[in-house]
């Protein structure tokens, strides 16, 4: 499944929300893969193993079920989650892009790929429409929880 959506961050037309710089957008993605259980409430655990400027491997735990991905990440630009085959885990990615169509009006792109076949996604688009909508709705919350930690002051 080939999936990709946007997510506005600045309207400019509605007061009523706070904008959020380039900075703290950014800031905020990087804090989804440094600490993923603030934004993924069903995760009992997260352990890096290696991090480095650019990128860090990581091992998520889901009751017993254990998945190992690589986040890399390309500043104030893109954030990619990689996860490798592994026990009965298809390969599988999510990229975060930050869209500035205009000055401060912002937007983050997610795109999805499951590594499936276009003969497999036709077979599965019943499946995959619920996943896309459940991709969409934690993407959103992803934001939402972005902006509480900009408001609580923790993105700078």
């Amino acid at each position: 499944m080939k999936f990709s959506h946007l997510v506005e961050i600045n309207d400019p037309l509605n007061p009523l929300i706070d904008a959020l710089s380039r900075e703290q957008l950014w800031r905020g993605l990087v804090l989804r893969a440094e600490m993923p259980k603030a934004f993924v409430p069903y995760l009992d655990g997260c352990e890096i193993l290696e991090k480095s400027a650019l990128s860090m491997l990581r091992e998520l735990r889901y009751g017993e079920l254990i998945v190992r991905d690589r986040v890399t990440f390309l500043p104030q630009e893109q954030i990619v989650y990689h996860v490798p085959q592994q026990e009965g885990i298809p390969e599988s990615t999510l990229t975060m892009t930050i869209e500035e169509p205009e000055p401060e009006i912002l937007f983050v792109r997610f795109d999805y790929d499951d590594g499936a076949s276009e003969a497999q996604d036709t077979a599965d688009a019943f499946y995959n429409d619920f996943r896309k909508s459940a991709y969409t709705e934690s993407d959103i919350d992803t934001i939402r929880t972005i902006r509480d930690m900009a408001e609580e002051g923790r993105l700078g």
